[in-house]
């Protein structure tokens, strides 16, 4: 009988600690773009520099990509990021050298966690027309 009530005291202690600690996993939630600029560096080539705000919890849930994707959906570019940032948030990473064919005006910036891939806010961006020109938004 006591080896009963030990076991489901056990069982107890688990399933509460495991109350306890989902939401802990789960706030950190989706991914979000906050801000962006783009640089047209050359004919067809752009320079993004992109804030991403997201509660990095360590290494089982940080934000861990952030892509360039155009109207028809194609991902044109992508940052993959190597590293949680739990003390660096919102931060702001770049990728140069992002080839765009002439006919696209205008580009959705996206990112994704480990945890729920994609969903998280979302940030379109229109494409400068000239070579060193710059144009930034944000949420």
């Amino acid at each position: 009988m006591q080896s009963r009530t030990v076991s489901t005291l056990l069982t107890r202690l688990v399933l509460i600690c495991g109350a306890l600690l989902f939401p802990m996993l789960a706030n950190a939630g989706e991914a979000d773009v906050v801000a962006a600029q783009v640089t047209k560096t050359g004919a067809d080539t752009y320079r993004f520099d992109v804030t991403v705000a997201h509660d990095d919890t360590g290494w089982d849930h940080y934000a861990n990509v952030w892509q360039v994707i155009g109207p028809d959906g194609t991902i044109i570019g992508e940052r993959v990021l190597a590293h949680p940032h739990v003390n660096e948030q919102p931060f702001t990473r770049s990728l140069s050298g992002v080839t765009i064919p002439p006919d696209i005006t205008g580009v959705t910036l996206r990112a994704g966690d480990l945890v729920h891939a994609f969903g998280g806010a979302e940030l379109t961006i229109e494409l400068p027309v000239k070579a060193g020109q710059s144009v930034t938004v944000s949420n």
